[in-house]
């Protein structure tokens, strides 16, 4: 295994209560009705996706990039408070370092909402750090997670990538990655190349291992 890629919100973090509050809220202001039933749609999907999604619901004229800051600021100010990262990750992502794997972190979610996150979890877990402001194309587009093997100078057929979405999950496949899915608000069938857990505390870096084919494969 040359690297492990892991995702942030719902894998890392328990940052989807969070969102959930702050697209409640928001959509309070445009005047429209937000349940856990919309976030569902958006798991794993970018800001502008949210904010789209958000717009025809409501059926508000606000305009976009009003839309996007108000959410921006929202999470930026929640996160302040510190997050909960989820059970089994730190313990992961200690045990990587300790055998001298690269990580990195890879989200869908902007910089200055991956920052806040990384003001509680610490930067210095990850070799590198892609969010949606690096590519051009979110998940589940392969490009965040082909970006972060192109970083690390790996090949992603040696990567692991870590998720919690169906949108991660078919980034990570996409990009020629094993996959460890640990779903969290929507439901992820096993699959060929695809190992699903019910939690990171089920995870090591033995089982990781194994999950990548050998180096003369």
């Amino acid at each position: 295994m040359d690297a492990a890629f892991f995702d942030m919100d719902g894998l890392l973090v328990d940052t989807e209560k969070v969102w959930l509050k702050i697209e409640t809220e928001v959509m309070g202001v445009l005047g429209g009705v937000w349940t856990p039933e919309h976030q569902t749609h958006l798991v794993g999907g970018s800001m502008e996706r949210t904010v789209d999604y958000m717009l025809a619901v409501s059926g508000s004229s606000v305009s976009p990039e009003v839309l996007r800051g108000w959410m921006i600021d929202g999470m930026v100010a929640a996160l302040a408070d510190g997050v909960r990262t989820l059970p089994g990750a730190f313990e992961l992502l200690g045990d990587l370092r300790a055998e001298g794997v690269p990580v990195a972190l890879v989200t869908s979610s902007l910089k200055e909402i991956a920052e806040s996150v990384l003001a509680s979890v610490g930067r210095e877990h990850f070799d590198v750090i892609v969010t949606a402001d690096d590519v051009t194309r979110t998940k589940p587009d392969p490009e965040p997670y082909l970006t972060a093997a192109a970083l690390l100078g790996v090949e992603p057929v040696r990567c692991v990538v870590l998720e919690d979405s169906p949108n991660g999950v078919a980034a990570g496949t996409a990009a020629g990655c094993a996959v460890v899915a640990v779903p969290s608000l929507l439901p992820i069938e096993p699959a060929p190349g695809r190992l699903v857990v019910s939690s990171l505390t089920e995870v090591s870096v033995a089982r990781l291992r194994s999950l990548v084919p050998p180096a003369s494969a």
